[in-house]
């Protein structure tokens, strides 16, 4: 008998747990669940109602009042990539989500205790029959603190700030390597420092540094301890 489990995969912004959970998730007949976009497409909505300064400030009253009317969902995974969209209110804001103007203030908003709380029982709800792979900042320690299997992505800031330049560069973005860097520097302050939910490694984790693996060692090393924890429930 197969028994399904649930997948948490947290670590540092831009050290590929995005691209590997999803990868992870087609390769084992799982559901992926980017709760890291979840975060993003909010922002977004808070930047387009005006509720984000020029300076960085956020009119947390106004967003805390927004929340009800903002609906997250994602599009069928393409049945080839594994790739999915994400919308909000039903608007595919897959790319927009990905730019430079809410990487700068999502970590700030992912830091409001209303929206980790809303966004922590919509990610549940969306993990309640298990067979998921989520990955983003608190899966194993909040969201599915019992996941049977957790791992944890570590990578050093330079190499993350290399990966996302190269990304940001290939869609045609016109951004420094140095601001990259610094965005990342301070996304790792806030996520790690902030009261609701701080990144930290479950204790049962595994540690998984990808800071010389290739693709694909990433992925034999994350199916092997896969098979190694589901061979134990046959």
């Amino acid at each position: 008998m197969k028994h399904n489990i649930t997948i948490a995969i947290d670590g540092y912004s831009s050290s590929g747990k995005s691209t590997m959970a999803r990868e992870l998730a087609k390769k084992i007949g799982y559901v992926y669940i980017d709760s890291g976009a979840m975060y993003r497409a909010v922002t977004l909505a808070a930047l387009r109602n005006g509720l984000i300064s020029a300076d960085g400030k956020i009119d947390t009253h106004g967003l805390i009042a927004l929340l009800p009317e903002i609906s997250i969902t994602f599009s069928t995974p393409d049945p080839v990539s594994g790739s999915s969209h994400t919308l909000l209110n039903g608007e595919n804001v897959e790319s927009e989500i990905r730019g430079m103007e809410v990487s700068e203030h999502v970590s700030a908003v992912s830091a409001i205790p209303e929206v980790r709380r809303r966004l922590t029982a919509m990610q549940q709800a969306l993990g309640d029959s298990k067979g998921i792979v989520m990955d983003g900042r608190d899966i194993g320690t909040t969201v599915f603190p019992e996941a049977e299997m957790k791992v944890f992505v570590d990578a050093s800031p330079e190499v993350r700030a290399k990966r996302r330049y190269a990304e940001l560069k290939a869609k045609g973005d016109d951004i420094s390597y140095a601001e990259v860097e610094a965005n990342i520097r301070k996304r790792d302050e806030t996520d790690i420092n902030r009261k609701e939910s701080p990144l930290r490694k479950a204790p049962d984790a595994h540690i998984l540094n990808n800071d010389t693996l290739s693709r694909t060692e990433q992925m034999e090393w994350l199916t092997g301890l896969f098979h190694q924890i589901t061979s134990g429930m046959q």
